[in-house]
């Protein structure tokens, strides 16, 4: 990033390295957000007033937890661009975009650190720690109780090892300016407590009589070490065995050493953990249990998620997986929230980042590519590619690569350039499991369906990755509607139409199968679902006809045939007509050909055999 007037304007090197034309300028626009913004900056608000409440306590391990806000949207939606917004715009001022507001405290009592938990960058616990150290190291001063423990678990796990060295290979020396005060802050700490402790020397093979004596001297409440003895836990967490496990409960250590600052130097932590669904799963929550501990444990810093997924903390369900799990332990993060807790702080922690409005759509396109200050895609392109986005940014920014591989061919780009785009099907695909998948191009056929017609459809047996996936952020919910659920416009259109390259991609004869198996379970839904009544018959005619009207002609047959033969054998087409107003003549003919007309729809001419 460069800094221009007090603003930050980051050029986006991959545009700019796919043009040979010097004078088009290629930026990363940053649109919108106000909203999302908003809340950040209301629920920090709101922690900053909780912490500074005479009453709080960072040893209280009991009370629920009001110290998190959640992002989650679909792929491709702007997710980590939002997350190193929030991380600019809290480390100094000229980093807030200029449609953000002030918040009402000074960022000088702001500490943020953000963490991208993707797996491209090889991100472990440890090394989730160690950056959270490191960066609380800008404070100059030692975290006696959490080094201790700290030490200890780098002795045990990384013998010969200098933590020096490791931050200087691992290049963390270059991401935290401060980082090379972490080995002289530690040294202090051991020094301090082996002269409290009257002991001749702190290093190597020392460390452990140090925590033994340290120990003891806790557990008899020693005046020598009263400095330490007011950390209630530090002798059970010096006396565990040093594994992650243990690191992971140290860090109310870490919480505790920062409550102990004069209040000259008080801090509150603002942690960013950026792309949360790359962790784990919902059999393999290792690694989330142990984050789940840093928010806990640590109530006086502020976490700030990013992913794809809703949090799940406040489901019941997941106890024994999770430490702490139920809306009363995360009042914020339940769909419902308690009655006995809706006075307690904002009612909602965890927001979408929807799509953009056409207009910020357009916005988007005209300052991601210009040339003299003008945008470089003229206006009514724009207007095409944001119509075709529905608000989805990965597919603005494909249009975008996709505007200048075409400029480089030598002629001008045209709306019909600009379709569904592959690289959406990778993306939105890529945390799935092999049965969402299956789910996931099957209901694609279909313009809305529950959880039981998603099962159907896919010829599962059970509903499990229908309703794991009707909780993806791409799938879109309309709790009033005959079937709640339908997937994002574009991501359905990409899944249809686009050319697919991933390794369980369908044949021609899958989708056939699916579309085969779509139009029975119409069926069924019509002759055995809840409701038989006008507007389910329309619908089921509605889905099953306009999706044969669309098919390629070798399909267009079966298909209609099949809506004819699924929804016929329950209602007589004569009681159909009377009931549901659609109009339809069918003749008994070698080359049979029906005729409809649906209430909302222009006259059609299909064939059925």
């Amino acid at each position: 990033m460069i800094f221009i007037g007090g603003g930050v304007v980051a050029r986006d090197l991959r545009m700019l390295f796919g043009v040979n034309d010097r004078s088009v300028a290629a930026e990363e626009a940053f649109t919108n957000r106000q909203a999302q913004w908003q809340a950040v900056v209301t629920t920090l608000t709101d922690h900053l007033h909780r912490v500074a409440d005479p009453a709080f306590d960072v040893e209280d391990l009991a009370s629920p937890r009001h110290n998190i806000l959640v992002g989650h949207g679909v792929g491709g939606i702007g997710k980590s661009t939002f997350s190193r917004k929030i991380d600019a715009a809290l480390t100094h001022q000229g980093g807030r975009p200029a449609q953000w507001d002030a918040p009402f405290w000074p960022i000088e009592r702001i500490l943020p650190l953000r963490i991208d938990l993707a797996r491209s960058t090889g991100i472990d616990f440890e090394r989730v720690v160690l950056s959270l150290r490191l960066a609380i190291a800008a404070l100059g001063r030692p975290m006696p109780a959490f080094d201790l423990a700290l030490r200890r678990h780098w002795e045990r796990n990384h013998p010969g090892e200098p933590l020096e060295e490791y931050l200087r290979r691992g290049r963390l020396f270059s991401r935290f300016t401060n980082a090379v005060n972490l080995p002289q802050q530690m040294q202090s700490t051991l020094a301090d407590v082996a002269q409290a402790l009257a002991l001749p020397g702190t290093v190597g093979g020392a460390l452990g009589q140090l925590t033994t004596t340290l120990v003891g001297a806790l557990r008899e409440r020693r005046r020598s070490v009263r400095a330490l003895a007011g950390c209630a836990r530090l002798a059970d967490i010096l006396e565990a065995e040093p594994d992650l496990e243990t690191l992971s409960f140290a860090t109310h250590l870490l919480a505790w050493d920062l409550a102990q600052l004069p209040s000259t130097q008080q801090v509150i932590p603002v942690i960013l953990f950026d792309t949360f669904e790359d962790i784990g799963d919902r059999t393999n929550r290792d690694l989330e249990r142990l984050l789940q501990r840093i928010v806990w444990l640590m109530p006086q810093a502020f976490f700030v998620i990013t992913g794809r997924n809703r949090l799940q903390w406040a489901e019941d369900g997941l106890h024994g997986q999770l430490d702490w799990t139920g809306p009363a332990a995360w009042p914020g993060l339940a769909d419902h929230l308690p009655a006995s807790r809706r006075d307690t702080g904002p009612a909602q922690r965890q927001i979408l980042l929807g799509d953009f409005s056409p207009e910020d759509c357009e916005d988007h396109l005209a300052r991601r590519l210009s040339r003299d200050g003008q945008p470089l895609i003229d206006e009514n392109l724009r207007h095409a590619i944001a119509a075709r986005s529905h608000g989805l940014p990965l597919y603005l920014d494909l249009a975008v690569m996709r505007f200048l591989e075409i400029r480089r061919s030598g002629r001008d780009p045209q709306p019909a350039d600009f379709g569904d785009f592959p690289a959406l099907i990778s993306r939105t695909v890529s945390d799935l499991t092999t049965d969402e998948r299956h789910v996931l191009r099957s209901v694609s056929l279909l313009d809305a369906f529950s959880v039981p017609l998603a099962t159907q459809v896919a010829g599962l047996t059970h509903d499990a990755a229908a309703l794991r996936l009707s909780e993806r952020p791409f799938i879109r919910e309309e709790p009033s509607g005959l079937w709640p659920f339908h997937l994002h416009q574009v991501v359905r259109s990409a899944i249809r139409h686009a050319e697919d390259h991933t390794e369980d991609r369908w044949s021609p004869q899958d989708w056939h199968r699916a579309a085969t198996r779509a139009l029975a379970a119409l069926g069924h839904e019509w002759r055995h679902g809840p409701q038989r009544d006008r507007t389910m018959l329309i619908d089921c005619l509605r889905q099953g006809l306009r999706y044969g009207s669309r098919q390629r002609s070798g399909w267009r047959c079966a298909t209609t045939r099949a809506a004819t033969r699924c929804c016929a054998t329950a209602t007589p087409w004569s009681r159909a007509r009377r009931t549901t107003g659609i109009s339809w003549t069918y003749g008994v003919t070698d080359a049979d050909h029906c005729r409809l007309k649906l209430p909302d729809s222009p006259v059609r001419r299909t064939s059925a055999g």
